[in-house]
């Protein structure tokens, strides 16, 4: 990441020195730092002052920093705000502790400046990634072609299932319930795309139903239509007072429903297609690319990559080249497991932190292990108490033209798939590194593979392998060995897998694609 003098951080500790020396580091890392040796202080600089993330000490006078961080996090400007303690206090209670009112990351007194800036510059990373993509929160759903949910909940059986053939018959998915106790786990399950809900029911009434969905934020964005007999002023008004989308009369008929709720897919559809060019926006703008848009040129190896996003929108997907010197070159593919936060967009970002993560530490240029690598990269994640929420499998392949290897170790991923020319066999080489960001203390062994003229080496992740066509299907591990036995040393390996995977899939994927080819030329 880039820093600019925007990137303002609030220093807060008692002692002057640790100020002084904290200071002097962010300055000299085209930080701008505001300083404060107390709560106190610190309110009046949040207040004035925009502030990019927060280092403060535990220990202090009147208020602690626990105490601080807490009350920070009230204030909705300023919850998130990336909040680092900087303490002496080392237990596991403390920690915890630091973690429970809000804390994003714990530093130990005495501390090493190069962690203490790596951690800053990712969570500032971080910070950009909430600022533009958590607008777009209530956005969830995917963003790939559907056909729209709806549920209508109406104790009228007849009239629900009259309702649901008319909403079927236009093309909509129609689920149904007859109460409203049952309505409220069925829209949890279906996630739909609008509600519509009689007033009248017996128990809880429809105005309770709408207080009840309002009051859970994973719903209270759904658009929610009222379907009643009552047309009184009074009722309508307390309607719109829930904040519904609208307010349709059963006597109206099934056709001016249709058309309520295909005027409001329109409209969702519309704002789903205006937040994917956003996203687009964002993304050149804050240069989070995840996927390089050439492949590297390297003495003695020709490299090729097919990256395509699932719906065309940038996702969970990573790949990465890094130059360690003139005989080394690393090679990254990684997945975020996006899908865990049912938007694309956090994806996205996180595949962007993650890619940063790694970048520092191949910035260091201290090892040419892909363990060793995995290792730093792994402990990096699993202390950031955000991000380690989220898994990510990750290749990491060195290749070394000096020496004629390439060094490879991995976290959680596929199998890399290696061709020894002269032998004409295919071998598949597994790590058993654990996901990135699982445990603290994993260990990651290197492979070393020995190349000839000839060889060449695939790596994948599962966007390929677990893709179905239309008879459900999936493209496997199997066939992708068997295409790969039968071609020709001459073939283009990624426009031959790719003319496979597309015929195969009649184009419909269901996650990320991506793929990187290499052939070592002795």
């Amino acid at each position: 990441m880039q820093n600019v003098k925007s990137n303002t951080v609030l220093v807060i500790d008692d002692d002057i020195t640790i100020r002084k020396l904290i200071s002097h580091q962010l300055l000299s890392n085209n930080l701008k730092v505001l300083l404060a040796e107390n709560a106190e202080d610190a309110f009046q600089i949040l207040k004035s002052n925009p502030v990019d993330l927060v280092l403060c000490d535990v220990t202090m006078g009147e208020m602690d920093g626990f105490t601080f961080c807490s009350k920070v996090r009230e204030n909705e400007k300023h919850k998130m705000i990336p909040f680092v303690f900087v303490t002496a206090k080392t237990s596991l209670s403390d920690k915890s502790k630091a973690m429970e009112v809000g804390g994003d990351d714990f530093i130990t007194k005495p501390f090493d400046v190069d962690e203490l800036l790596i951690k800053v510059k990712a969570l500032l990373r971080r910070s950009e990634i909430y600022k533009t993509f958590g607008t777009r929160w209530n956005i969830q759903s995917s963003f790939s072609v559907r056909t729209p949910v709806i549920v209508l909940i109406d104790d009228d059986v007849i009239l629900a299932k009259m309702f649901q053939h008319s909403l079927r018959k236009e093309g909509f998915e129609c689920f149904v319930s007859n109460s409203s106790e049952e309505g409220i786990e069925l829209i949890k399950t279906t996630n739909p795309d609008v509600i519509i809900s009689d007033i009248m029911m017996p128990g809880t009434d429809g105005f309770e139903l709408r207080r009840k969905i309002l009051a859970d934020p994973s719903l209270k964005s759904i658009p929610f239509i009222f379907l009643t007999v009552k047309s009184d002023e009074k009722d309508i008004l307390e309607g719109f007072e829930l904040d519904i989308t609208d307010y349709v009369l059963k006597t109206t008929g099934p056709k001016v429903i249709v058309a309520k709720v295909s005027a409001i897919i329109k409209s969702l559809n519309n704002e789903r297609e205006k937040a994917v060019q956003e996203l687009h926006q964002a993304a050149d703008s804050m240069k989070v690319k995840v996927v390089p848009e050439f492949s590297p040129q390297f003495d003695r190896f020709e490299i090729e990559h097919w990256h395509q996003p699932y719906g065309g929108i940038p996702g969970g997907d990573f790949l990465d080249y890094f130059h360690l010197d003139q005989n080394h070159l690393a090679v990254i593919l990684g997945d975020v497991m996006g899908k865990r936060w049912k938007a694309w967009f956090f994806a996205l970002a996180y595949a962007g932190y993650i890619r940063s993560a790694i970048r520092s530490v191949l910035q260091a240029k201290d090892s040419f292990s892909p363990g060793n690598i995995l290792e730093k990269v792994n402990k990096a994640v699993y202390q950031d108490s955000k991000i380690s929420e989220v898994f990510t499998t990750l290749s990491v392949l060195i290749l070394d033209k000096q020496n004629m290897v390439a060094s490879y170790s991995g976290a959680g991923d596929l199998p890399l798939i290696y061709k020894n020319s002269a032998e004409k066999k295919l071998k598949k080489i597994s790590s058993d590194g654990l996901l990135l960001g699982f445990t603290s203390n994993t260990s990651f062994t290197d492979i070393i593979i020995n190349l000839s003229d000839g060889d060449y080496v695939l790596l994948c992740t599962d966007g390929i392998l677990e893709s179905r066509n239309n008879k459900q299907q999936t493209y496997g591990t199997t066939r992708y060995i068997e295409f790969l036995n039968s071609l020709n040393d001459s073939d283009n390996l990624v426009c031959k897998i790719k003319t496979d995977f597309n015929d195969f899939t009649s184009g419909n994927f269901e996650d990320d694609i991506s793929l990187i080819a290499i052939k070592f030329n002795g």
